[in-house]
């Protein structure tokens, strides 16, 4: 009896189950019993070694044929099943945007990093302070030389500031802006007096601890106008952190410093005391300092094409997150980026919070 009837016989039981399989892990089982170690077919093709050699090349030909045949079908209903069950899931997942939201579905909440950044540029506006903006790599004659800081100065080390491999027309690298004074140098060199910004933005340094991260956030401000002097600095810092923290009767006291960029330099701190263990700010039993300023280096603006003996001026700068750590007593400054969602619950502001800050 001719193997041939036998052979189409096979076939047409395979290709039927294969047709009417009615998921993929009944296609599955399918394909393993026809394919498989153990699988009809293959038994068929390892019992071509029993065939007389005549029958043996003819036989196997045929059963390569079947085999390609069958695997093309059980290719194609794979595919169609497949194609079918993603479309039933996004289906039964299709969420109807226009419905209504549950009371129930949690609400996103502002970080204490926004709502702080938020806040103090506010007051900075309202007090006369427009926002300048720069971008994060920078060149060293903006991030370092104009603001007279010289070549050895442990800032520049490898170890304080990020040196990129590109470098700029004068064949220095360029660097991860160290502080947000390249905008003022920036602003300085391309307007002219009168000059009252703030720079607010990210900036970069080689540290990492519970109060440092190698990305941070300043808040810088520049005023360069005719008849400027300290005590016009003094009166702006106090009123924005007697504003920003609410306490209208802080104490605040100015205490001799050095930076290079200014001349005569200062730390600004505020009164606090402690209380079991815990800083409140407020009172003058101890002192802080919360940030630093001074009036702008004659050098300053001589390099950025200023007359020192026309317009004089002031700058400050403090760290955003510090702000905030001390506002909302937050202990470390890491948790800013960890992303917990549960910090930021319990530490975030809702959304109407921001917008009446300021009248508080």
């Amino acid at each position: 009896m001719s193997a041939q009837p036998s052979l189409e016989t096979f076939q047409k039981e395979i290709l039927s189950a294969f047709e009417n399989s009615s998921s993929l892990t009944e296609l599955e089982d399918l394909r393993v019993k026809t394919f498989g170690k153990q699988g009809s077919l293959t038994g068929m093709l390892k019992s071509l070694g029993t065939l007389p050699p005549e029958e043996r090349k003819e036989r196997g030909q045929e059963l390569n044929k079947l085999r390609q045949s069958l695997t093309q079908v059980f290719e194609n209903r794979r595919d169609a099943l497949a194609e079918a069950e993603m479309k039933t899931k996004l289906a039964q997942e299709n969420v109807d945007i226009t419905l209504t939201p549950q009371p129930d579905l949690t609400h996103g909440s502002l970080h204490p990093f926004t709502e702080a950044m938020w806040e103090l540029t506010q007051i900075l506006v309202h007090m006369g302070f427009d926002v300048a903006e720069g971008p994060d790599v920078e060149t060293q004659e903006n991030n370092f030389d104009a603001l007279n800081i010289p070549a050895h100065h442990p800032a520049r080390q490898d170890h304080d500031t990020f040196y990129l491999e590109d470098t700029d027309a004068e064949g220095q690298n360029l660097v991860l802006r160290t502080h947000t004074s390249p905008v003022q140098i920036r602003t300085l060199k391309n307007a002219k007096p009168p000059i009252r910004i703030i720079a607010p933005g990210r900036t970069y340094r080689c540290d990492s601890d519970a109060t440092h991260t190698p990305n941070f956030h300043q808040v810088e401000g520049l005023w360069i106008e005719e008849g400027i002097t300290m005590a016009h600095l003094k009166g702006c810092l106090a009123e924005m952190l007697r504003k920003f923290f609410k306490k209208p009767d802080l104490v605040v006291r100015m205490r001799p410093s050095y930076f290079p960029f200014t001349e005569p330099s200062a730390e600004i701190d505020i009164g606090c005391r402690w209380e079991n263990g815990q800083l409140i700010l407020g009172g003058s039993e101890d002192w802080l300092e919360i940030l630093g300023c001074g009036m702008v280096h004659r050098c300053v603006l001589e390099n950025c094409g200023v007359d020192p003996k026309k317009h004089q001026g002031f700058a400050f700068g403090f760290g955003v997150e510090r702000m905030a750590m001390l506002k909302y007593g937050i202990p470390d400054l890491r948790a800013f980026y960890e992303g917990n969602p549960l910090w930021t619950q319990h530490y975030g502001f809702g959304a109407s919070h921001a917008f009446s800050a300021l009248d508080q």
